[in-house]
């Protein structure tokens, strides 16, 4: 892989990272159910007027829409605007990778390779540290948070199933075409849970510091981390192995860390800085290139060997179309 398509793919992870940050400031202004139809929406309109629709089974898109673009968004936006910090939740988001390889382990017969399960319990382990730690906090009340994001996770999981089976001819036009599903089921759980009045109170103000910072948020989501970072990494998928490419994605939690610490002044625990060094880690580890050791119990290799371009669902997971 040459520095330059290195260098690509630590920017979408930076864009992936900032992301966060982006979110948070456009909870500041619309409720989390309405900002989730809203980011879809502004992807699903252009999408059906210009963008030629790949040739997938209908089933696959629905279920990629609904896991990827209203399950994970849905509980992830949710999480942030109950109180989970923002920098955290790029971290513990990263359960999608664990849970990708359990449900495709059980609804798609994949075996697990010894290090897929070593990694796996090692994610965990750090994800459950997490998840003590923050019931030790204010009577257990910051842990609500951290269960949302984890049910976010298992969403992303479950649309990376949805992709896998889809076999798309153009991954990238999967993803545009997944955001049609979104908004219409995201504007209804809006009127009937967070009601008429909140969104359309969300909607004035917009010239005010919180409305031009809630749009720059939007907008940066939609446009960079959507759109350019999603893109640009579609295309590296397609220029070299997942395995040597989906590693990168593990720099999006240290980038939201960071820029949630400069920009929002947001403090993380030092507890949940090292279980989150064991999370990433776990994912390291279970996103690696399976090796000719790697055996199943009938003596032969248990995965794709080294080198090998298909994504295993623990790269699936680790490699999202987009953040």
């Amino acid at each position: 892989m040459p520095l330059r398509h290195r260098l690509l793919a630590a920017l979408v992870a930076v864009t992936w990272g900032l992301n966060f940050p982006a979110i948070h400031l456009s909870l500041e202004q619309f409720p989390p159910f309405f900002l989730v139809a809203l980011r879809w929406t502004l992807i699903a309109v252009p999408t059906v007027l210009l963008v030629p629709r790949p040739r997938v089974a209908a089933r696959w898109l629905v279920g990629y829409g609904l896991g990827f673009g209203v399950l994970q968004f849905v509980f992830l936006y949710l999480a942030m605007d109950t109180g989970m910090p923002t920098g955290l939740a790029s971290l513990v988001l990263q359960s999608s990778a664990p849970f990708t390889v359990l449900l495709a382990a059980a609804f798609l017969r994949e075996q697990l390779t010894p290090r897929q399960g070593l990694g796996v319990a090692v994610a965990v382990a750090g994800l459950g540290g997490i998840a003590v730690h923050r019931a030790g906090l204010d009577g257990g009340a910051t842990l609500l948070p951290v269960v949302l994001t984890l049910c976010g996770g298992l969403g992303w999981a479950f649309g990376n199933l949805c992709n896998r089976r889809a076999q798309a001819d153009s991954p990238f036009r999967l993803m545009l075409w997944m955001s049609v599903v979104p908004p219409l089921p995201m504007l209804v759980l809006a009127l009937a849970l967070e009601g008429p009045d909140r969104v359309r109170a969300s909607l004035t103000g917009l010239t005010t510091p919180t409305g031009l910072a809630a749009l720059g948020g939007l907008l940066f989501t939609v446009l960079v981390a959507t759109l350019v970072g999603s893109g640009l990494w579609t295309w590296l998928m397609a220029q070299h192995p997942s395995s040597v490419v989906a590693p990168f994605s593990l720099l999006v939690p240290v980038v939201g860390i960071g820029s949630s610490w400069l920009v929002l002044g947001e403090p993380t625990e030092p507890a949940e800085l090292l279980l989150g060094v064991l999370v990433v880690g776990g994912v390291l580890l279970g996103s690696a290139p399976a090796r000719r050791r790697d055996v199943g119990a009938d003596g032969r290799p248990a995965g794709p060997a080294a080198g090998d371009d298909r994504a295993d669902a623990t790269t699936a997971a680790v490699s999202p179309p987009a953040r």
